[in-house]
């Protein structure tokens, strides 16, 4: 648990909470109706607390953080719940207030740094714009402080860098820039969305470490959103996991991280690579499906379909309220069972065990390699001098038949030229290249015969990139077959593509999908099964599940290590994620500035001795387990610029270890590659005495692999001790694991058995939670007229009729979600499913409460005519094309006059009708019809400078 910015407990329940999130639902509405993003989302956030936000893309992390900074763009709307921010219910505050607070009290770090930081403006002027803008100091002051700021976010030479533009710093840089541009105003509550995904393992470590010192220093508070558990654990207090839509799990780390109660989060973890994960002994264990589409989510539990411990008639029964996990600080879950379930089950079908694949000759022999660039460094202008780029520098190693070698390093160490050379993209500058019997490091792609090419394949980085928008994957598939000269005619060929697909365990009927129609995963697992068309022998993969998510990750890894034991394939894994690199690689080459600075087997790299760099690169693994200790090394600067590289070492400007080293060695000497023992080298001056003194950068608490077994065995004991107890029970006449409860049976039946879909709904609030609340914010997010706000949650659990046949007023509350107790649960079962939608017209026309007359759906209706001889053209109102103009022609509206005659009401139940959610307002349909019916095109020119559409 992370010291740095964590509170005491007494001291947070004696603060108000800084942020208050209550079943908070936000949908986007679109052409196809509402789609619900985020529904019945809960959390609080104490002063200087740090709330970690984890799921896999598409659950609706980023759109909480969007929701409380009110930027939902114009299709966004929150259609229930509440956000509080230091007590006040942002939903009533003014458009002017929520400005203030923006950016000012609450301020957001954007994944990508240079989508907030303006190319044509010098760092300096952008960050003096917070305190100009928002405290109203003078230009003088405002310098200062974002001086100090730029001092404060660890930036060398900060005067140089007020001077510079974004594009002349580094990507790390720029991140800091924009973390110093966020504090500069001291808000309260910070979020962080995905801060640090595009930057390298050891800047990233530099940054979380900063986050952390900055969150003690000002008191701030957190919410960082991260697929990276290792992150979370790192920097955040607390965690809230994330499921398409829904919070599932809650609590703090220690309790979600070793006590886990839902079996996503619990499916999580099994898809990433602690330590203790081998691809042979102990492989992945992914999340089999993918995330619902949100207008098709399941009934009951939405992780029902991917759950292996989902019972019919339990889990899809109704909806599964956030239910408290006894004994443990506010932690929560999301599912009816956690109580019941064998934590150590392993899914149905789960591989438990591999056979290690035995390493054969040397497929590929790379010696002495070097790539050099000769750039000009006027070469616009026409100048002559130029400059020598290395990079690649002396580069040796070799890959064996069924081996994995890891490449890793920092952006810009050489690892993607290396790859280049070795596909013929690049040619050598001098060594050799040997794959087979055949040096090919001279011979462009375009000069290699067929069988060269096929034996050396890639698999990219971006799968969206590497398929063609416009061809079925089939053919994609067979066009690489043909390239290849694989199979005689088409129908082998057709046959071929059928089998890869099979290797790559996709359906057969995706050959005729488009590649818009196939998920991030099953994009990659295509690029995968045209690098395997021809049978190669090396396959270079670059970073090839850095792009997906973790459960997915998971999934593509495994498929790489089953496709290579079976065709005996060498594969280059070219990453920065050392987590998966100590996973499946056999052997590691760590590269820096164009240098092997060491390399040898997996075993090797990750124990000591370590070369500095390698050791610096350990520290900065994020890893999800509470019970790893880790040495803290945080690297200095960046990475120096190829163009001009330090003179000695590589290294040795950010080297820790440098002053070891008598007689100025390192600033003036390249190391030369030393021989540690067993074929693990290192390019360094240290002595064997030095390097005997090194500990090991990750270790684990004393006792705590006791701890697991204990936990293992008490897990074991509690599922014996369950068995016999359901037995008991079964015979007793009593309900029976599996068994629908009475009340669970009522609500199966009213919604149906099996796992059935909801269906999306164009009416505003079908698909969202039944809780008509003030809609949150003022503008493009403002609430329609149409729709009755309220301020009280929706109850978890129905209440009776009272004596005089009055329904029951909900309660007002702002203590946050209702816990849920099992015992509570078992009485009255989950809520049902449908409650969580807002109900349709029909139907709060039929709950109305008694003694109210029910309200006529017609009221405020235009007035209809009769279809006049020659009707005004309506789609020449802008926003109004031959289907609207159908509809409208259907209400009898057929003039300008009478669209220019309608008032508020009217325009708001035509707003209603079609759907559109404040469109006729904001496109001025009234003003544009009264300008065509004064005076036709040449009165609408007059108003508004330009021709009707």
């Amino acid at each position: 648990m992370n010291e740095a910015i964590s509170i005491t407990r007494s001291q947070n329940q004696a603060a108000e909470p800084i942020l208050e999130i209550e079943n908070l639902s936000i949908s986007f509405f679109t052409r196809k109706g509402e789609i619900p993003a985020v529904m019945d989302f809960s959390c609080t956030v104490m002063p200087g607390e740090a709330m970690g936000i984890v799921g896999e893309s598409g659950c609706g992390k980023s759109t909480v953080s969007l929701g409380i900074m009110r930027d939902l763009s114009n299709v966004g709307q929150i259609v229930g719940g509440r956000i509080k921010f230091k007590g006040r219910d942002m939903g009533d505050m003014s458009e002017e207030e929520l400005r203030h607070i923006r950016g000012n009290e609450i301020a957001m770090i954007y994944q990508e740094p240079m989508a907030s930081l303006n190319p044509a403006m010098k760092v300096g002027q952008q960050l003096m714009e917070v305190p100009l803008l928002h405290d109203k100091v003078s230009k003088e002051e405002a310098y200062n402080r974002a001086l100090e700021m730029v001092r404060a976010v660890r930036l060398p030479d900060p005067e140089r860098m007020m001077r510079s533009y974004p594009h002349q710093l580094s990507g790390g840089q720029q991140q800091r820039i924009v973390i110093a541009m966020a504090l500069l105003s001291k808000p309260a509550l910070l979020l962080l969305d995905e801060p640090t995904t595009a930057l390298d393992v050891t800047v990233e470590a530099g940054i979380v470490e900063l986050v952390k010192g900055l969150g003690k220093e000002f008191g701030t508070s957190m919410i960082f959103v991260s697929h990276n558990l290792g992150l979370i654990l790192e920097t955040c207090d607390r965690i809230t996991v994330m499921y398409s839509g829904e919070a599932v799990e809650t609590g703090n780390i220690d309790d979600v991280f070793n006590h886990m109660r839902h079996p996503y989060t619990q499916g999580l973890f099994r898809s990433i690579p602690l330590p203790g994960a081998d691809k042979n002994s102990r492989p992945l264990i992914a999340i089999p499906g993918q995330l619902p589409l949100p207008q098709e989510r399941p009934v009951g539990c939405n992780f029902a379909p991917r759950c292996h411990h989902f019972v019919e008639g339990v889990c899809n029964a109704a909806e599964i309220p956030m239910i408290e996990v006894k004994g443990h600080d506010r932690h929560m879950s999301r599912c009816v069972r956690f109580n019941e379930l064998d934590w150590d089950a392993l899914p149905e079908g789960a591989v438990v065990e591999n056979e290690p694949a035995k390493p054969g000759a040397p497929a590929l022999i790379i010696d002495n390699l070097k790539k050099y660039y000769h750039v000009a460094a006027n070469a616009i202008f026409g100048g002559a001098e130029t400059r020598t780029v290395k990079a690649n520098e002396t580069i040796s190693f070799e890959a064996r038949e069924s081996e994995t070698v890891a490449i890793v390093g920092e952006s810009g160490c050489g690892k993607s030229t290396l790859a280049k050379v070795l596909l013929g993209l690049e040619t050598a500058t001098d060594g050799t290249v040997t794959l087979g019997n055949k040096e090919i490091q001279s011979t462009p792609i375009e000069e290699r015969d067929v069988d060269t090419i096929s034996s050396i394949q890639m698999v990219f980085q971006n799968p969206f990139d590497t398929l063609n928008p416009s061809h079925s994957v089939g053919s994609q598939i067979i066009r690489t077959l043909e390239k290849f000269n694989v199979g005689k005619t088409q129908a082998d060929r057709q046959k071929r593509m059928l089998e890869l697909l099979d290797l790559v365990k996709l359906p057969r009927a995706f050959a005729v999908r488009m590649p818009r129609q196939l998920s991030g995963g099953q994009k990659q697992r295509i690029g995968v099964a045209r690098a395997f068309a021809g049978n190669a022998k090396v396959v270079v993969a670059d970073e090839p599940v850095s792009a997906l998510d973790v459960s997915v990750q998971a999934a593509v890894t495994e498929l790489l290590m089953d496709i290579q034991r079976k065709n005996k394939t060498t594969m280059l894994f070219i990453s920065h994620d050392l987590s998966v690199v100590r996973y499946l690689a056999d052997r590691v080459v760590v590269m820096y500035l164009g240098y092997i600075v060491e390399q040898g087997t997996t075993d090797q790299i990750f124990a000591p001795p370590y070369h500095p760099y390698t050791e610096a690169l350990l520290s900065a693994i994020p890893i999800a387990d509470t019970s790893v200790v880790k040495e803290h090394i945080v690297l200095e600067g960046d990475i120096p610029s190829a163009l001009n590289p330090p003179t000695g070492c590589p290294f040795q400007t950010r080297c820790r270890w440098k002053s070891r080293v008598p007689g100025n060695k390192c600033e003036t000497e390249v190391p030369p590659l030393k021989e540690l023992g067993n074929g693990h080298k290192s390019l360094c001056w240290l002595d064997d005495d030095i390097l005997g003194e090194m500990g090991p950068v990750i270790s684990f608490e004393v006792g705590a692999g006791k701890v697991e077994e204990s936990k293992r065995k008490q897990a074991a004991a509690r599922a014996a001790k369950g068995k016999a107890a359901t037995k008991g029970k079964a015979a007793a006449g009593q309900t029976a694991k599996g068994e629908i409860p009475q009340a669970r049976k009522a609500a199966a039946t009213k919604t149906g058995k099996g796992r059935a879909t909801r269906k999306a709904s164009a009416v505003p609030g079908e698909s969202a939670p039944a809780k008509l609340m003030t809609e949150a914010g003022s503008g493009r997010q403002a609430v329609s007229a149409t729709t009755k706000p309220a301020t009280a949650k929706r109850p978890r659990t129905a209440k009776p009729a009272t004596a005089d046949g009055d329904l029951g007023r909900r309660k007002v509350t702002s203590q946050g979600p209702k816990k849920v107790t099992r015992a509570e649960l078992a009485e009255t079962g989950p809520a049902p499913k449908a409650a969580r939608k807002a109900p349709s017209a029909a139907a709060r026309k039929k709950s109305s409460v008694a003694g109210k007359a029910t309200p006529d759906p017609d009221r405020n209706r235009p007035a209809g005519i009769k279809k006049p001889a020659k009707p005004d053209d309506l789609k020449l109102i802008s926003g109004v094309g031959p289907k609207i103009e159908g509809i409208l022609h259907g209400l009898g509206i057929y003039t300008y006059g009478q669209v220019a005659s309608w008032k508020k009401a009217e325009r708001e139940w035509v707003d209603g009708h079609l759907k559109f959610h404040g469109r006729i307002e904001r496109e001025d349909w009234v003003k544009q019809a009264k300008a065509l019916a004064k005076g036709g095109v040449d009165e609408y020119v007059k108003v508004f400078g330009k021709k009707p559409r």
